[in-house]
């Protein structure tokens, strides 16, 4: 699995762009050097446009001490469930949860512990809300001696997280290979959707090395879970993001095609039938390693906005691009970051389905800021708000972001703390 981040801060030369990635403890699989260019001509100056985000209020300590990989989300009655995986001692990790009820954090509760745990910080465990009340989460645990044989197990709890039942592989291959990068989503009342890249054409002899992109929903007497292939030739390593319409659900992931471009594609399920692969937006970014970087979407009725980072044109950008139906067109992408993004984005829709959209900006060798910034329909977005400092190494993971009724809830890693959290108004565009 070849890791590697495209946006060294202000590197103009191949040897600044090695210094930065030795500083940042980054591996040297970068078969091309990129350089960071101006913005768009579509990127906002800030003083007019959509309302801006209100004021952040951070945790006053970290929801998980020694803890990383945080990931969020949403219950019907708009409590904010939080998972992260917890370093118990040098060897043993624990995946545990905690839920945010009236801004307060409840005690942390395991979902997993003493298990076989493949920890990464791009691959990371989640959790969910089901629409009947049951939570379900996913991690990821080793399968074999191979750095990346590992496997995906996703858990209930219809207790509301005390007891979890026993874990479901979604994946029925059996072979020693990378399964990994999974979303997960709500199908119906009580049944757990999820995609996830797939990895057993690397262990099949004479197969070709390729990930592939594969989907399942299953419900709480599956044991063995029906699969449905979406993509024969995707990126390797980076994430996976899903998203409900008025018309189906909608699947994004960043492509890999026979010539190595590696732009951002949809599938979308119509009537129960999952489309062909389509492009969002030809970048044509042609990159002969995985940049790490996935892509983000939301919906509401027949909008679908998707955010992405990408390096096309030796320029590292972060992009946001709408549909309005239902995500079988898109129209042309808007740059919303502040001129040196490291990307790891998320987005989420305010109730007039306007982008309110999270990444991170390098501010120096060492050191990013997590910012959002919420944009309009014509391309205007409001001043970039910085959430959170954090180190500008893989080490910071992926910061994540939901909304809860009239708040942006984010989380991500300190380094030196564990697992943060804080919280802003979402000023306007709340009815």
């Amino acid at each position: 699995m070849p890791f590697s981040l495209v946006s060294a801060p202000r590197a103009r030369s191949p040897l600044a762009l090695v210094s930065a990635m030795l500083r940042r403890d980054l591996p040297l699989v970068l078969l091309g050097v990129l350089t960071l260019g101006a913005c768009d001509a579509g990127n906002g100056d800030g003083t007019s446009g959509p309302p801006p985000i209100g004021a952040v209020t951070t945790g006053a300590e970290p929801v998980f001490a020694s803890a990383s990989t945080p990931s969020l989300a949403v219950d019907a009655s708009g409590a904010v469930h939080l998972s992260a995986t917890v370093k118990l001692d040098s060897t043993a990790h624990a995946l545990r949860f905690a839920t945010m009820r009236n801004g307060a954090w409840s005690e942390a509760r395991d979902i997993a512990r003493d298990r076989a745990f493949f920890v990464n910080w791009a691959d990371f465990p989640s959790i969910i809300a089901l629409d009947n009340g049951d939570l379900a989460a996913h991690w990821l645990e080793r399968e074999g001696a191979g750095t990346y044989s590992y496997g995906v197990r996703i858990a209930r709890s219809r207790d509301g997280g005390t007891v979890w039942d026993a874990p479901v592989t979604p994946h029925a291959d059996g072979l020693l290979a990378e399964h990994g990068f999974v979303s997960l989503w709500a199908d119906g009342d009580d049944r757990v959707g999820a995609v996830w890249l797939d990895g057993r054409k690397t262990a099949m002899p004479d197969s070709a090395r390729e990930m592939t992109v594969r989907t399942t929903a299953f419900g709480r007497s599956d044991t063995r879970p029906l699969e449905t292939l979406l993509d024969a030739r995707t990126c390797d390593c980076c994430q996976t993001s899903s998203a409900a319409t008025r018309r189906g659900r909608v699947i994004v992931y960043r492509d890999r095609s026979e010539d190595e471009i590696r732009d951002i594609n949809i599938v979308r399920s119509e009537g129960g039938v999952w489309s062909a692969p389509a492009r969002v937006h030809a970048d044509e970014w042609h990159f002969e390693a995985c940049p790490v970087n996935g892509p983000s979407v939301a919906a509401m009725g027949d909008t679908v906005v998707v955010a992405w980072f990408t390096g096309a044109q030796d320029t590292a950008r972060v992009r946001v691009a709408t549909s309005v139906d239902g995500g079988a067109t898109f129209g042309a992408p808007v740059r919303v970051d502040d001129g040196d993004p490291v990307g790891r984005v998320t987005v989420v829709l305010d109730d007039d389905a306007r982008p309110v959209v999270l990444w991170m900006e390098n501010l120096s060798a060492d050191s990013a800021a997590v910012r959002v910034r919420r944009l309009d329909a014509s391309g205007g977005m409001s001043p970039a708000v910085t959430v959170a400092t954090v180190a500008a190494s893989r080490r910071s993971g992926f910061p994540r972001m939901v909304r809860a009724g009239d708040q942006l809830v984010f989380a991500w890693t300190d380094v030196e703390a564990g697992v943060r959290t804080a919280t802003a108004p979402l000023v306007g565009g709340v009815r």
